[in-house]
């Protein structure tokens, strides 16, 4: 893709990809980062969900070569189960959003988070959907910051 950055930014969408797994909490983030970019920015949010954190950046590079977004968020959560499995997920997955990112030019923010030693009961999942509701005011800021400055 060979289009200017600033042309790309200058779009009226951004999109939001949220993986399935874990969607109480993952919801959380999603709704923070809504409210707060809609004060930021006058762009509209698609919301997009995948099955899990592994497709969000196939799914991220579609959107980026659509043509119809200025950026795009991608959130998950990819947990420690006991099994080593989350380390090499979570590096694949934003190695991959950072390379989409890279061949497109297109802004990409990864909220897709790897806590260490989660658990589901409830002291967890009480931190942990807090922990994602600021990680979505924080992505907001992020990428509102982010396409006012490259939008030249």
């Amino acid at each position: 893709m060979n289009t200017p950055i600033s042309s790309i930014v200058a779009r009226e969408k951004v999109a939001f990809i949220q993986a399935g797994w874990h969607r109480d909490i993952v919801n959380q983030l999603r709704n923070s980062f809504e409210s707060e970019f809609s004060i930021l920015s006058k762009k509209h949010i698609d919301f997009i969900e995948v099955p899990g954190a592994y497709e969000i950046p196939l799914q991220c590079k579609a959107l980026a070569e659509s043509e119809k977004y200025a950026a795009v968020v991608a959130a998950g959560l990819v947990v420690d189960g006991g099994i080593y499995r989350h380390d090499f997920v979570a590096s694949t997955v934003i190695d991959a959003l950072m390379r989409v990112q890279l061949d497109t030019g297109m802004p990409i923010f990864s909220a897709v988070l790897t806590p260490h030693h989660f658990h589901s009961n409830e002291e967890h999942q009480s931190f942990f959907t807090e922990h994602f509701t600021l990680k979505g005011k924080e992505v907001a800021h992020a990428c509102a910051k982010s396409l006012e400055l490259l939008s030249g």
